[in-house]
């Protein structure tokens, strides 16, 4: 079992039943305390977001200066942890709430910034302009019409004004790790209409009009999984959320589960219901220690308050739900594979048919969902499939996060309607190139999708449109690459990334990500030839067509990108030894060589390192070869 485990043991022994009158009276007193310490307090609200990216930046050092300034000074305040609102570009963030005015968030409050903040704005009334991001509403990040004092209401800003917050509503405004702040924001109102309004067949029908398609990347349609998993014939059956994020640049699941787990939790109640199963499962990376603390949080929660085990207010519907780790290999969460993982086994993908509908976790008919899926489901059953079908392309309902990193000013997640360009996403949402360099080539869809250039930038984001072109929306991770960046050094990241996550199960992956890495590192590091190119793309063809899973289906698809659009720099790579973007150390060190100048390490020409092995593996390797020249022969580094 994973160290992470032990550290966030998941104790249910708290049970309780309640009726449905019961629930009905603590969400009202769950909306009334909501309005005493967040909307309607009559003293400072002072609210941090705090996610994996905030701890990383301070806000936990921020959050415990605040509330020590509070405590010695004697100032009567509320200070509120939240969840994450996808402003990592902000972080660490502070928001202040002042009795009867809006919510004004402070951006890179570190905790040697905390003493001069609250004594301006708490005491001076200084709401302190030079340090103000925007303004927020007290119940609605949107709830703020217009600015004050020279502060932008959030909606104005290029950050904001494309997003529709609908799973990711609550990010920013609930402590994930207190299930009354869900419940005050409408939360489990929409299991309690399911409970006792719907029958299985209704649910799944809702689910289907509104055109719910799966968001972890293949965009398969929830409603007709949901609905072969309920006439599946053998019982028990299982559900499981699928919060294995294993990609290296998409962390929306993981924003979701830090900011606001019980959203996903009802959505898989409801699913469960629908299924017609108590059993269900989430399966999260061991890498997420956050997400998987306050995952089993909002179980213990859950139980506590009767809204899981027998009898769920009194319906006769029961649902239990286990949290598992995945080993934090990247395969561990393929659909097939997670469910070996569970099971105690190795986690690999295995054959299909048949399908996990029919035969999945334990031999036994099991429905698979992306976390996003999941916290779909809540708003669609509490706003209608109309509604939800009403967003979106005629294909591509619904709203979809997006994350987006690598050379942009405004890194973050963001929340558009299917149908927005990549144009929009980076220039508006994401504010631009940092600092303004020239844009080079997006990768879409994380490590298993295509690198595409500007002139595609148009296209919109939805299931389809991208495919034509070699990209794909995917899980919606996105990576902007200015001209500082080397497509075969791209490349060779995301061949290594897929090379080393490989299960090794079958051959083509196994085999072709290794020769392919091969080839695209020798072309980096000097050894390249002409002929590389088409077995590269040839290889590639095989690895896609022959796989046996997902991820050696898309493996080669950065590289084949790479190849299709950038092809003059892999050609400068392989006949002239010159890297463009001057990031290929070993093609810098030959150039500086051949003029005579001295180069960082003065590495012999004529020998290739193998400098993409990690270094633990990277040292038995040359201990027992030595260095590979361009030749093949063996040597001393």
């Amino acid at each position: 079992m994973s160290e992470v485990a032990h550290y966030y043991p998941l104790d249910v022994t708290r049970r309780m039943q309640i009726t449905r009158e019961q629930f009905e009276a603590r969400q009202q007193g769950a909306r009334k305390r909501w309005q005493a310490t967040m909307t309607q307090a009559d003293v400072p609200v002072i609210v941090v977001p705090w996610g994996s990216s905030s701890v990383a930046h301070g806000s936990v050092t921020t959050f415990e200066a605040i509330r020590e300034w509070v405590s010695s000074n004697g100032v009567k305040a509320v200070v509120r942890r939240a969840g994450p609102m996808g402003t990592d570009y902000l972080e660490p963030q502070v928001d202040i709430i002042m009795s009867g005015q809006p919510r004004i968030s402070y951006a890179h409050i570190t905790a040697d910034k905390v003493p001069d903040l609250l004594e301006s704005v708490l005491r001076r009334n200084d709401l302190r302009p030079d340090l103000a991001m925007c303004i927020y509403g007290t119940d609605e990040w949107d709830g703020a019409e217009v600015g004050v004092r020279g502060i932008p209401a959030a909606k104005e800003l290029d950050f904001w004004k494309l997003q529709q917050r609908v799973v990711a509503r609550n990010l920013g405004y609930i402590d994930p790790e207190a299930i009354d702040d869900y419940i005050a924001r409408g939360g489990y109102e929409a299991l309690k209409r399911v409970l006792f309004g719907m029958n299985q067949e209704e649910v799944i029908k809702t689910v289907t009009d509104a055109g719910l398609r799966g968001r972890g990347g293949a965009g398969f349609p929830a409603g007709v999984k949901w609905d072969g998993g309920r006439k599946a014939r053998k019982s028990p059956k299982y559900v499981i959320c699928n919060a294995h994020e294993g990609e290296p640049n998409v962390f929306k699941d993981r924003r979701l589960l830090e900011g606001d787990p019980h959203l996903v939790l009802e959505g898989m109640i409801i699913q469960c219901f629908a299924v017609g199963t108590p059993w269900a499962y989430f399966y999260v990376g061991d890498e997420y220690p956050l997400a998987i603390h306050r995952t089993k949080v909002a179980v213990q929660q859950a139980y506590a308050a009767g809204i899981l085990g027998d009898n769920i207010m009194g319906s006769g519907f029961s649902c239990h739900v286990d949290v598992q780790m995945g080993g934090g290999a990247y395969i561990s969460g393929e659909a097939s594979a997670l469910m070996f993982g569970i099971e105690g086994k190795r986690a690999m993908p295995r054959t299909k048919p048949p399908r996990s509908v029919e035969a999945g976790l334990f031999s036994l008919p099991t429905v698979v969902n992306n976390v996003e899926t999941m916290a779909c489901v809540p708003p669609i059953m509490i706003n209608g499939a109309e509604w939800f079908a009403g967003i979106g392309t005629e294909k591509s309902k619904g709203t979809k996060l997006f994350t987006l990193m690598g050379s942009i000013e405004q890194t973050g997640m963001y929340e558009l309607p299917l149908g927005r360009t990549m144009r929009e996403l980076v220039y508006t949402c994401g504010g631009g190139t940092l600092n303004s360099r020239p844009f080079k080539a997006i990768q879409t869809g994380g490590p298993s999708g295509g690198c595409l250039p500007e002139e595609y930038l148009d296209v919109i984001m939805d299931f389809d449109s991208l495919d034509k072109y070699g990209g794909t929306m995917g899980s919606g991770g996105y990576v902007v690459y200015d001209d500082t960046t080397c497509i075969v050094d791209m490349s060779r990241y995301f061949g290594r990334f897929n090379r080393y996550q490989s299960c090794g199960k079958c051959v083509p992956c196994r085999i072709g990500t290794k020769n392919l890495l091969h080839m695209v590192d020798r072309i980096a590091l000097g050894g390249g030839r002409p002929q590389d190119i088409p077995i590269m793309e040839k290889w590639s063809d095989h690895v896609v067509e022959m796989s046996l899973c997902g991820l050696g289906q898309t493996a080669p698809l950065p590289l084949v990108g790479g190849l299709r659009y950038f092809r003059e720099e892999f050609n400068e790579h392989i006949v002239q030894k010159y890297c463009r973007a001057e990031v290929c150390e070993a093609l810098v060190e030959r150039n500086l060589l051949a003029q005579g100048m001295p180069a960082p390490g003065q590495v012999q020409q004529g020998w290739v390192e193998e400098r993409f092995l990690p270094a633990r593996i990277g040292e038995r390797y040359r201990q027992q070869f030595g260095a590979i020249t361009q030749n093949g022969g063996n040597g001393q580094a």
